[in-house]
């Protein structure tokens, strides 16, 4: 028997313009005023701001002002390098690259509710009828199912950070549940039409973070054809022309690339080489990471989606919980086997947990939403009053202890009040006050209700920290200042620079001072800009190659904000 019995009155969707003002006001803060930050964000734009500036050979051999970095694929830098290329005489160029992360964002979203919503009118998937009638239609179901997959998605505290960065781990989790859903059409329907839109899904993931992701996920999209009742060529024949599209999308980069070989360098063996970097038997390490992250990762997915399992075991092959957990299990497979394991490699999970955990809002017992409900009210309006409280301290200095922790971390920041900022800030703490008024005193029914207020009081905390502290992060975290005083310092007519920095440093240099970085063929530069510990002394950190030259120190620097990494601007003697 099913578990599930459900009024229509419990069916009532999100409108839609609800649930499109919800999914902008989760990306668009984050988006807009934010600099690139010091990590694969800012590295990752260096590729799309290079590729926008650059040649023909920087869109085939992807670098950051000349660093090569042939790792992953190049899709997401294409999108970035080409809204830079639409839109960043009018947006600037760091705003113009991030238009694509929004439309990376829909895409996911979109993907995500459209699977939700074919899984959920399926007949297996249905609630029992009842006694005297009233029961959900399935378009209905199917709706608010898909609106409760995309607020538990929206709720998920790993996906807050990655989904408003300008970086492949974006790119792929939209494009995970783009495939999720070419993968429930397949199911519900299959065909060649179908098996080759998951080939183009297949293709486009490849093109994102390499070829192992894909090929899992696509594994296990045949593993779930087994409970389809189809002639065994028939799936033989649709798995040939998902490869075979998957192939095509995939070799319009690396056909041109290797046959042109641009600054004389074939991506085709560095990239193979990354991917199969990627793979390695399962270590306790990996298992260690998987639980201990994936806990606050996943939250508050993995709880719903675990319950799904257990509240539907009964019901053998139902594919609303065979479809997203085959994807669950090859993306923990693919994190396990990981010799380096990373977050961005969990969000695979995050859109079939999604899925799952939809369904397993069905048989949630009133008293643990109701307790879910007061957890999240209490805990975020907590946080909330948190950081109003250090806002008010750091521009006031009161109270003191609390202005003093608020500033310690950015030494030398001078606060001010922006009005903007502040009255965005103002107008989303009504509005989670409005939101918390309406769900205690009307007391919905409907099944999105449980994870509301989560979605509504995580979007609050990021509005209020990208609104309130982006000034105070921004100080921290970008290179903009050290830029400039670099510039500041390099000679007339100065020549290449050679350098040892990072990928992010390297990026925001090129961007923000347009400092002449050696090309990806290099050559003889008489500068060098050399990034190291402020706790080693003398020449003992210049790079063994440089030794034995006689250098001029130009400038010395460093981000107030970081007590070790230092900046030093040398020039050659001669």
């Amino acid at each position: 028997m099913k578990p599930v019995r459900l009024p229509a009155a419990a069916t009532l969707a999100l409108p839609r313009w609800a649930l499109f003002a919800l999914g902008l006001l989760y990306i668009l803060p984050g988006l807009i005023g934010r600099d690139p930050w010091k990590n694969d964000d800012a590295a990752s734009f260096g590729i799309m701001w290079t590729m926008a500036h650059g040649g023909w050979q920087d869109w085939l051999w992807p670098n950051i002002a000349g660093l090569s970095w042939p790792d992953e694929g190049p899709l997401a830098f294409w999108l970035g390098a080409l809204g830079i290329k639409l839109f960043g005489w009018l947006l600037g160029d760091v705003l113009a690259a991030r238009v694509g992360t929004v439309a990376v964002f829909l895409l996911g979203v979109l993907s995500l509710w459209y699977a939700t919503f074919h899984l959920g009118r399926r007949q297996d998937a249905q609630p029992l009828r009842l006694a005297f009638g009233g029961q959900p239609e399935p378009d209905d179901f199917g709706r608010t199912l898909a609106d409760a997959a995309v607020l538990i998605y929206l709720g998920c505290l790993g996906l807050l950070l990655h989904s408003h960065e300008t970086t492949p781990e974006a790119l792929q989790v939209a494009m995970t549940a783009f495939l999720l859903y070419r993968t429930v059409r397949y199911v519900e329907k299959p065909s060649l039409r179908n098996a080759a839109l998951g080939g183009l899904a297949i293709g486009l993931l490849t093109l994102t973070r390499g070829w192992i992701t894909p090929v899992l996920l696509m594994l296990a999209l045949f593993a779930c054809t087994r409970f389809l009742a189809q002639p065994a060529i028939r799936a033989v024949r649709d798995l040939g022309a998902m490869i075979a599209v998957g192939g095509a999308v995939t070799a319009l980069w690396l056909i041109p690339a290797q046959l042109l070989e641009p600054y004389h360098q074939q991506p085709l063996n560095a990239w193979l080489g990354w991917n199969w970097l990627q793979l390695d038997w399962p270590s306790w390490a990996t298992v260690k990471f998987f639980f201990r992250v994936g806990v606050w990762f996943f939250w508050p997915a993995w709880p719903f989606a675990a319950w799904a399992v257990w509240a539907w075991r009964r019901q053998r092959g139902v594919l609303h919980i065979v479809v997203p957990l085959a994807f669950v299990t090859m993306g923990a497979l693919l994190t396990l086997c990981h010799p380096q394991p990373e977050q961005g490699q969990l969000l695979v999970l995050l859109p079939p947990l999604a899925v799952m955990a939809a369904f397993g809002l069905l048989t949630v017992k009133r008293g643990a939403i109701n307790a879910i409900d007061w957890f999240s009210v209490m805990a975020l309006t907590l946080c909330a009053a948190v950081i109003w409280v250090f806002w008010i301290a750091k521009l006031t200095g009161w109270p003191a202890q609390a202005a003093k922790n608020a500033l310690k971390l950015v030494p030398g920041f001078h606060p001010e009040l922006g009005w903007v900022a502040f009255f965005v800030a103002l107008a989303a703490t009504l509005g989670w006050f409005a939101l918390v008024y309406w769900r205690v005193s009307r007391r919905p029914s409907v099944l999105w209700r449980a994870v509301v207020l989560s979605s509504g009081g995580l979007i609050l905390i990021w509005i209020l920290l990208m609104t309130l502290f982006l000034p105070d992060v921004n100080y921290s975290k970008s290179y903009a200042g050290v830029a400039r005083q670099i510039a500041d310092k390099l000679p007339p007519k100065a020549g290449c620079i050679e350098t040892n920095v990072g990928p992010a440093q390297r990026a925001s240099f090129a961007y923000y001072a347009q400092l002449p970085f050696a090309g990806v063929e290099g050559g003889r530069c008489d500068l060098l800009l050399l990034q190291d510990s402020i706790k080693l002394r003398d020449d003992r950190e210049i790079a063994p190659q440089h030794r034995g030259k006689q250098w001029v120190l130009l400038w010395e620097g460093r981000r107030p904000a970081d007590r070790e990494e230092r900046f030093r601007l040398f020039r050659r003697a001669d």
